[in-house]
C-alpha cells in the first residue's frame, strides 16, 4: 500500500519528533500528514502556531494538519503512528472502528506496560480493536531521545513486526540522514525492553539523587539488563534482542541522559518531590512509575527474579527509604553472575 496519508495519534514529545522525521521524508505536503491531540486547545494551538512548547526544534510545515477530531485524523490513513502514553492508549483505541482502518498499518512508539492487564502497547491496541489491524502492527523503538531527534542528532532505532513488509515500510519512512532504522521481528522483546528500561532509569535517578557515583550506575545498568532479559525471555522474547539498539542501547541512554523523564523523576524523588508534583512541574508522563507496578505483578506470575524492579516499587509504593532499598539490594545473597 502506498502511504498517501500518515496520521500521528498523540502530540507529546515523541509524536512531535515523529512528525519532524516524516516531514523530512516529504510527508506533510498537501495534507499528507495529520496530528491528533486529545485536547482541542492543544490541537488549535498546534494548527495555528505550527509549534508546541512540549518540544523545541520541531516546526510543522504548512501542509500538516492538527485536529482533536479522531475520525477526521484517521480518515484515509495508510499508516497510523500511535504516540499515546500507554496508560491512555486503550481509551483512545477503544473509540476507533476497526472496520474503518481497512488495510492501514499501525506503528507504536509508546513504551510501557498497561497497569491491570500487564499488556505491551501493540497488545493493548489489538485488544482494544478486537484483533490486529489489516495492515499489521509494528513497534518502533530505540535510544532516541525526542529533543535530540528534533535537533537532528545521529540516532538509531529498530522497527519490529511479525509482518516483514510493514517493518520494512516503517524503516523506509523513518530513515533520514541522521536516523538509521533497523528491522526485526521480535515485537515482544523490543516492547519489553522499552517498557522495563524506564523502571531501571528510575533507579538510576535515585542513585544520582543520592550521589552514589558511576560505579553504582554502571552496575545498575548491567544488572538491570539481566532483569530485562529474564522477564523478556519468560514472555517469549529472544535474548539477543536485549543486546541490540532497542535493548541495552535504549537502556544506556535512558539511565544516563539528563533529559530523560524517568531518570529525572528518580532524582527528584530523592529530593522529596512526589510523582504528582513532578508531573505538574514538567508536564511529562513518567511511564516507569506505572510500569513498575505491572512489572512486579508480572514477575510474580512468571516466577522471575527482579530485585531492582521490586526495590523501585518499594520506594514508590511501599514507603521504603531509597537508601534502605539500595542497602537491601547490596545485602542480597552472594552468588554467581548470570544474565538471563
Amino acid at each position: 500500500m502506498l502511504d498517501t496519508k500518515i496520521s500521528i495519534l498523540g502530540c507529546g514529545q515523541m509524536g512531535l519528533a515523529c512528525a519532524g522525521i516524516l516531514q523530512e521524508g516529504g510527508f506533510g505536503d498537501e495534507g499528507g500528514l495529520t496530528m491528533w491531540a486529545y485536547e482541542p486547545e492543544e490541537a488549535g494551538q498546534l494548527q495555528s502556531e505550527r509549534t508546541s512548547p512540549r518540544l523545541d526544534g520541531v516546526r510543522l510545515i504548512d501542509g500538516v494538519r492538527a485536529t482533536s477530531d479522531l475520525d477526521e485524523a484517521m480518515e484515509g490513513a495508510g499508516l497510523i503512528v500511535s504516540a499515546i502514553p500507554v496508560q491512555f492508549m486503550r481509551g483512545v483505541w477503544g473509540r476507533i472502528d476497526a472496520a474503518k482502518l481497512g488495510g492501514a498499518g499501525v506503528v507504536t512508539v509508546s513504551k510501557g506496560l498497561e497497569v491491570g492487564t500487564k499488556l505491551t502497547p501493540t497488545r493493548v491496541i489489538g485488544d482494544a480493536l478486537g484483533g490486529e489491524p489489516g495492515g499489521g502492527l509494528c513497534v518502533l523503538s530505540g535510544p532516541a531521545i525526542a529533543p535530540e531527534l528534533a535537533e537532528k542528532l545521529p540516532a538509531t532505532m529498530l522497527a519490529a513486526s511479525a509482518n516483514g513488509e510493514l517493518a520494512e515500510r516503517v524503516q523506509r519512512l523513518f530513515s533520514t540522514p541522521w536516523l538509521r532504522v533497523y528491522t526485526g521481528s521480535d515485537v515482544t522483546g523490543v516492547e519489553v525492553a522499552g517498557a522495563l528500561k524506564n523502571v531501571i532509569a528510575l533507579a538510576a535517578g535515585i542513585l544520582d539523587g543520592l550521589e552514589m557515583g558511576f560505579n553504582a550506575k554502571s552496575a545498575l545498568l548491567a544488572r538491570g539488563l539481566a532483569e530485562l532479559v529474564r522477564i523478556g525471555t519468560a514472555m517469549g522474547a529472544q535474548a539477543e534482542t536485549f543486546f541490540g539498539v532497542a535493548g541495552v542501547g535504549d537502556l544506556a541512554t535512558t539511565c544516563f541522559c539528563p533529559m530523560g523523564r524517568n531518570r529525572s523523576f528518580g532524582e527528584a524523588l530523592v529530593r522529596g518531590e512526589s510523582l504528582d508534583e513532578f508531573n505538574k512541574r514538567t508536564g511529562a508522563v513518567v511511564e516507569g512509575a506505572a510500569t513498575v507496578r505491572a512489572a512486579v505483578e508480572l514477575a510474580e506470575e512468571l516466577k522471575v527474579e527482579m530485585p531492582i524492579a521490586r526495590g523501585v516499587h518499594s520506594v514508590l509504593y511501599g514507603g521504603a527509604d531509597p537508601k534502605e532499598a539500595i542497602r537491601a539490594l547490596m545485602a542480597r545473597e552472594l552468588k554467581e553472575e548470570r544474565v538471563g
